[in-house]
Parts: C-alpha cells; sequence; structure tokens
C-alpha cells in the first residue's frame, strides 16, 4: 500500500528526540532528503511538533515528528515539552538525538521516559566530526553527521531492520471470513454522515473483504430486510454502523453472525478486552457519575451527533441517573483521568494504534473503565455476548 492509499493513523510513525539544538531538525533533514524543518544555530527553533507523511526507502509510507527540545525553557517551553511527551503516544520507533558522548541529566530523563513507554529507540550521536570519541555504530547506537552525511544510510538501514518485524498482523475483518463468503455492510445515510464519501471503518472493511476474496453488499438500514430477503443464502456475517444496532439487531436473523465497525476497530487497535470489561461499568454509574466521552478526531459536531447527542441520551435512558458528562477531541485527552467513573472513547480510527492504547492504559492505571462507542452501544442493546462472538471465533 502506497502513501496516498495509506491511512495516516495506519503509516509508520518515527519520532526525534532530544534537547535543543542537538541537531534533530538537521538530521530529519538529512534522512528525508527534504527541508522538513527549519534548521538554525538558534535553540528552539523548533517550538511544535513537525510531521511530513512521506514514502520513506527502504520503509515505505511514514510519518517522520520532528519534535522541540526537551529542555526547553518558560512558559511557552514547558508547554513544548509536554507536546513533545504527547508524540511518545503515537510513536513506532523513537530517534534520541544527542550531540554529547555523554548524556546530560536531562538527557537520560528523556531517554528514561521512552523506555518506560517500552517504545524501540535508536540513540543516535550527531556531530560526530566534533566528537572526541568517535565510536563504531551497533545495532541501537549510531554516531552520525547530519552536516556531513556521515553514518545516515547505516541508520536508515537500522531504521527499516527496527520495523520490518512490527508489521501489523491482525486484520480489520479479513483474517475471519472466507473467499467466497458474503458480508452485508449497513451504512447509515444521516445528517452526521460525511457528504460524497464513506468513513475510514467502512473503506477499510470494503477493501479487507475483497482482499479476502469475499463480496460486500453495502446497504442502509431501511432497505436491510429487502436486501436480506432477496439472498438465496444468508450472508457469512452483518457489519452495522453502532448506532443502528437497535435496528438492525431486529431485522438480523439470530443465526446470522451480526457486529459492528466500531467493535471491529476496537479489536483491530487492540483494546476490545478492554472494551468489553469497560462496558460492564455502565450498569453501576450512581446519580452524577462523571463520565467522560472522547472522539479522536476533531469535525463539526451536528445535531445528530453520536458523541454528544446520543449516547448522552442512550446513557441516560439506560442508567436512569443524572450523570456528569465531559466531551473531548482530537488531541484533547486529559492527562489525569482519575477523576472519572467511566470513559468511552470513539473506535480511534483516525488515532495510530500506540495512541489510543496508551489511552486505555492510562485508564487501566487510574482504575477508571474504559469502552467505546460500539461496545457500549452494544451493550446497553443487550447485543454485545453477539457482536462479539464473530471476532473471537
Amino acid at each position: 500500500m502506497g502513501l496516498n492509499e495509506t491511512p495516516t493513523a495506519e503509516r509508520t510513525h518515527i519520532g526525534f528526540f532530544g534537547l535543543r539544538n542537538a541537531g534533530k531538525s538537521s538530521l530529519v533533514n538529512r534522512i528525508t532528503n527534504q527541508e522538513v524543518s527549519l534548521v538554525s544555530d538558534v535553540k528552539g527553533t523548533t517550538t511544535d511538533p513537525v510531521k511530513k507523511s512521506m514514502e520513506l526507502l527502504p520503509l515505505g509510507p511514514v510519518t517522520i515528528i520532528d519534535t522541540p527540545g526537551f529542555d526547553d525553557e518558560g512558559t511557552l517551553g514547558e508547554m513544548r515539552v509536554r507536546r513533545t511527551k504527547e508524540v511518545l503516544s503515537t510513536c513506532d520507533i523513537a530517534v534520541f538525538v544527542t550531540d554529547n558522548d555523554t548524556l546530560s541529566s536531562s538527557e537520560e530523563e528523556l531517554l528514561a521516559i521512552i523506555r518506560q513507554r517500552e517504545i524501540p529507540c535508536l540513540v543516535v550521536h550527531n556531530k560526530t566530526d566534533l566528537l572526541e570519541n568517535k565510536q563504531s555504530n551497533t545495532q541501537t547506537e549510531f554516531y552520525v553527521s547530519a552536516k556531513d552525511g556521515i553514518g545516515i544510510q547505516e541508520l536508515k538501514n537500522a531504521l527499516a531492520a527496527s520495523l520490518g518485524s512490527r508489521a501489523k498482523e491482525i486484520k480489520f475483518v479479513g483474517d475471519f471470513i472466507q473467499a467466497g463468503d458474503l458480508v452485508i455492510l449497513v451504512t447509515p445515510i444521516d445528517s452526521s454522515a460525511p457528504k460524497g464519501r464513506m468513513i475510514l471503518p467502512q473503506q477499510q472493511a470494503i477493501r479487507d473483504v475483497l482482499d479476502a476474496g469475499a463480496s460486500s453488499v453495502v446497504t442502509q438500514v431501511e432497505t436491510l430486510s429487502g436486501c436480506l430477503d432477496r439472498l438465496n443464502t444468508p450472508p457469512a456475517l452483518v457489519i452495522t454502523d453502532s448506532q443502528a444496532f437497535a435496528k438492525v439487531m431486529k431485522l438480523v436473523p439470530e443465526e446470522i453472525p451480526l457486529t459492528s465497525f466500531s467493535i471491529l476497530m476496537a479489536r483491530y487497535k487492540g483494546f476490545l478486552d478492554e472494551a468489553v470489561r469497560g462496558a460492564a461499568a455502565i450498569d453501576h454509574l450512581q446519580e452524577h457519575a462523571r463520565v467522560l466521552i472522547s472522539e479522536g478526531c476533531t469535525h463539526h459536531r451536528q445535531c445528530e451527533d453520536i458523541g454528544t447527542v446520543k449516547l448522552p441520551n442512550w446513557l441516560k435512558r439506560h442508567t436512569g441517573k443524572e450523570l456528569d458528562l465531559s466531551f473531548t477531541s482530537g488531541n484533547g485527552f486529559p492527562d489525569d483521568i482519575s477523576e472519572y467513573d467511566l470513559i468511552i472513547h470513539c473506535g480511534g480510527c483516525m488515532l495510530h494504534d500506540n495512541e489510543i492504547r496508551n489511552r486505555m492504559n492510562l485508564a487501566v492505571a487510574a482504575g477508571v473503565p474504559f469502552t467505546n462507542y460500539g461496545t457500549a452501544i452494544a451493550h446497553m442493546n443487550g447485543i454485545l455476548e453477539r457482536s462479539i462472538a464473530p471476532v473471537y471465533a
């Protein structure tokens, strides 16, 4: 899959970290052979994470992220350091850049954070032309010169080798359907649906079905019954938009496997088990319990918006309680979530796997139940066991 066909969340994310003026931006420019980042001798030139999606051979489609210096100072500097830490949540691999032979205390602190998060890391000693104790490269530690191009190809080869074994094995749906199967996709078109296109999970499902040698039929809720009636044999699977569960579950016979795009996305992103456990907490919410509803992307809210309108209404109807709801979107996920009684997250289709799992891990560490839209909706409709059965078969 090339760059143009690869969603941002599916690209390999490579983050460059280090102190100010260590040569991170120069190294990014040298590796990419492009002027991705602004370079100068002034400390703190990079004031915000700089992202560049590109085809980087021999790695393929990647997103390169250049970050501000970890030792930035002042009020703005603290904000930049916080943004740098946020970038770690999205990285498949970290490139730690230093212009020293021996790491300073600030560098040791940053390196400890990277390792604590279990992010694969390559340590790069830049400006090797100025270092006194030049050493040979190892598998995880490199001596390079961004200025003169020394050691750059060896570093790129090491990045490719480190990431080559991290290819994603799980598919969105293609690993549990067979060639020749028929899959029905139920995709409601209402005021909150994007104009003139399918959302990413729907696109992924269609492509996975085709790659498996199976066939798909795309329909709306209103035409689902007629679609089923016209089939000579039942479909192998029905996948629905989660917000249509209440209607679709009545139209699809029990013997036909049924799940949702959001549940498949939770499985694909690696947090379905936790989402199932978290959904059970809905039944135990007390009056004025604090619930965070979090969306991974930002978009204009519509009158039928699922996160801010439909989910709150369904929660109130299911629990019979007045709940204190908070909402976040995009990168606005809070650092401290201990005050919440439940987190309901979107499927995370626009978030990198590491980012959505990091949010889940924050919740687990704080003892806060964590689920997602589709799993929560299935639970509230009494269909969760049926809807997760196909993906665990």
